[in-house]
């Protein structure tokens, strides 16, 4: 298992680091094809290696014409199974931090909950590929209140760390009338201004954490961001009295989520390169945004 593993991330990083070659050829076909498109002369620069690029364009369909990624890599299989989540905590977790995590493990389908133990993070992510996860979520607290979240993708990333604030669970919403029951369907996803790439590569990460709904699922979770503050919210309808009667109650939890790191890598690498960090001390602008407008 370890020497598969090796050599996945090794193909990886092989696959990974082809991206910038591939890049110029990609653009140069784009140029070639372009110019036969549109009946306009093949650019000068481009004439010695024309017979070889149109030879290749020939040969392409729908799929290897486009550009690909490492984060097409990434989530490649995401499509083709579920994602099966490893929910845990920091070590001696407190009682709060465990019914938080408790209550995310209902929010995330086909989520499991181990206890940490006296684990550490190389041992929880190797039983995690071992068991097919796709997903690590890790929830950390200080002094008793839920402050961290990492989610790390298997098998080789990225991973993604965000503070967590004003966590409020189930038991602490104070209208116990208009809650309503936990279920545990696949919810359907509503992303609010992620329209930076940054912005675009954060929805990507969350939502490859659930499943796909069923058209008739009525439980619906919420990402909606402000000033790079991504509030969560789960909710349920009802439709009570016909189409135009919905009653939306909420099941909880709440809290917000705030970006502060991005890494090509799972969370045990600590080699692993940084794609995103947050640094306001570096900010020219009091009111730069990262994630969207």
């Amino acid at each position: 298992m370890l020497r598969r593993n090796v050599r996945l991330r090794k193909e990886y990083l092989y696959r990974k680091n082809l991206e910038g070659k591939e890049r110029l050829l990609y653009e140069k076909k784009r140029k070639i094809r372009e110019a036969l498109q549109e009946g306009k002369p093949i650019p000068t620069e481009l004439r010695n290696e024309e017979a070889t690029l149109r030879q290749e364009i020939d040969l392409e369909d729908e799929n290897t014409a486009v550009q690909r990624t490492h984060i097409d890599d990434e989530y490649a299989n995401a499509a083709e199974k579920d994602p099966k989540i490893l929910l845990t905590t920091s070590r001696n977790p407190s009682a709060p931090l465990t019914q938080f995590v408790k209550e995310l493990k209902f929010v995330f389908p086909n989520a499991q909950r181990i206890n940490r133990g006296g684990q550490v993070i190389s041992e929880i992510i190797e039983t995690a590929r071992s068991h097919d996860f796709t997903d690590v979520v890790l929830v950390h607290e200080h002094r008793g209140v839920p402050d961290g979240l990492i989610v790390s993708h298997l098998p080789f990333g990225p991973t993604a760390y965000f503070g967590l604030l004003n966590v409020v669970t189930r038991h602490e919403i104070q209208d116990k009338k208009s809650i309503g029951n936990m279920p545990e369907q696949y919810p359907h996803l509503i992303f609010n201004n992620f329209t930076t790439m940054i912005g675009e590569r954060v929805s990507n990460i969350l939502k490859h954490l659930f499943p796909v709904p069923k058209p008739d699922a009525r439980r619906i979770v919420t990402f909606a961001n402000q000033s790079d503050y991504i509030s969560f919210r789960n909710h349920v309808y009802e439709k009570a009295g016909g189409p135009k009667s919905i009653e939306l109650k909420e099941i909880g939890p709440r809290f917000e989520l705030r970006l502060y790191q991005i890494k090509l890598g799972t969370v045990e690498q600590n080699e692993a390169q940084t794609e995103f960090v947050i640094k306001p001390y570096m900010n020219t602008a009091k009111k730069r945004k990262y994630i969207g407008d």
